[in-house]
């Protein structure tokens, strides 16, 4: 479970501009109404005619919005170190918008020199005023220990109060800290209802992680369909982590008619993505002829891709496919370069056959003491035939 990243500025005309009343400051709803009917123009020299004169004289919304086309150069030369100035002079006054805006520019050292305590100091001033986005981001300051000490009891505070706003990433979050126990006791039910909350927005990352607590019965009663609704739901967004597992939930047979076709669709998309663990069963689908017509080529291909990112099960099969000469020339060489790579991770298979490359001298030069290294860790591991011949080269027999 990941958290997600600091949200970049606020739009520049959020709801919250619209909606603001105030009669403290001398900017009047008809223009208001005009600038927004200018924005949507994208009229912005007479945006700028409107706001400028407004700002100077102190109107804090003005301030903010003049910050905004500063930052984005929309009527002016693009300007952070003007969009600062503004955006301190209504954050100055109050405005939460603006104090939120100031604490991006300074966690992100743009027109200012970075500094996450300043950061802070203006997020916490517009949170304190009720802005979900920046109680989610002071959560977010608090669980990774930026411009404040590192506390999860506060993290857990702040994500709340977003989160009960319907702040999808709030919800989210706040689910992760109940799943892992951070800074509130462990509570699968109240991870899953946060999530769920989240998930019903459409938040890709939070659909996966609900999925998976239907998948595991964590918090919920396991259920395979339900899990599958939910890995389509991310699927369907590109959440490369739920198409490898809607991938699997079809190989298998689970909460779906088992199909092979859909297997290898939903491998691919992941696979496509980068996702390692879908690019080996992708590979091991060619391979297999499931799903696809066979084609050791292909096979290699997706194996490869997955044993360059260090995916262990990748390395070993890419090392028997030079074994055996399918989708690429017989390389012996090759082979022992890939089975050590992954047997260098652990894998049991892996350390037997390089054991046995050693032995027999097989894209390496003949070296029993290394032969009996490698075959003594596959056996450490389970691996009944290292264990056969360690005990036989320790016994002198071979």
């Amino acid at each position: 479970m990941r958290f997600t990243k600091t949200l970049f500025t606020t739009a520049l005309f959020g709801a919250s501009v619209f909606s603001f009343q105030s009669t403290a400051w001398a900017i009047e709803q008809n223009q208001m109404i005009q600038v927004e009917q200018l924005y949507k123009q994208k009229d912005f020299k007479a945006m700028l005619a409107i706001l400028q004169p407004l700002a100077e004289q102190g109107d804090a919304i003005a301030q903010f919005l003049l910050g905004g086309m500063y930052e984005e150069g929309r009527g002016v030369k693009q300007d952070d170190f003007e969009a600062v100035k503004w955006y301190r002079k209504a954050a100055e006054q109050g405005y939460a918008d603006a104090q939120f805006n100031l604490g991006v520019m300074y966690e992100r050292g743009r027109g200012v020199r970075q500094d996450v305590f300043e950061a802070v100091k203006w997020y916490r001033k517009a949170a304190e005023q009720g802005n979900a986005s920046v109680q989610f981001n002071l959560g977010l300051m608090y669980s990774k220990g930026q411009g404040v000490k590192q506390d999860d009891f506060e993290a857990v505070k702040w994500y709340r109060k977003a989160a009960e706003q319907g702040h999808a990433k709030a919800q989210y979050n706040l689910g992760n800290m109940y799943a892992n126990g951070r800074g509130v006791k462990q509570d699968g039910f109240e991870a899953v209802k946060w999530y769920r909350k989240a998930a019903e927005q459409g938040y890709a990352d939070a659909q996966f992680n609900l999925g998976n607590m239907y998948y595991n019965g964590h918090g919920v009663k396991q259920d395979d369909v339900e899990a599958v609704k939910w890995y389509r739901k991310a699927a369907e967004q590109g959440h490369a982590k739920a198409q490898y597992n809607l991938g699997n939930m079809y190989a298998n047979g689970r909460g779906v008619k088992q199909d092979y076709f859909e297997t290898v669709k939903w491998y691919r998309k992941a696979a496509e993505q980068g996702e390692a663990k879908a690019q080996f069963n992708l590979g091991v689908m060619y391979a297999k002829g499931r799903g696809v017509k066979q084609d050791y080529f292909e096979a290699v291909k997706w194996y490869r891709k997955a044993a360059e990112q260090g995916y262990a099960d990748a390395q070993l099969n890419l090392g028997n496919m030079y074994a055996k000469g399918l989708g690429v020339k017989q390389d012996d060489v090759e082979a022992v370069k890939w089975y050590r790579k992954a047997a260098e991770q652990g894998d049991a298979d892996a350390q037997a056959l390089l054991g046995f490359a050693y032995l027999l001298g097989k894209g390496v030069q003949f070296n029993k003491s290394l032969a009996k290294e490698w075959l003594g860790k596959a056996c450490d591991n389970g691996h009944q035939a290292g264990c056969e011949y360690y005990g036989k080269l320790n016994r002198g027999e071979l």
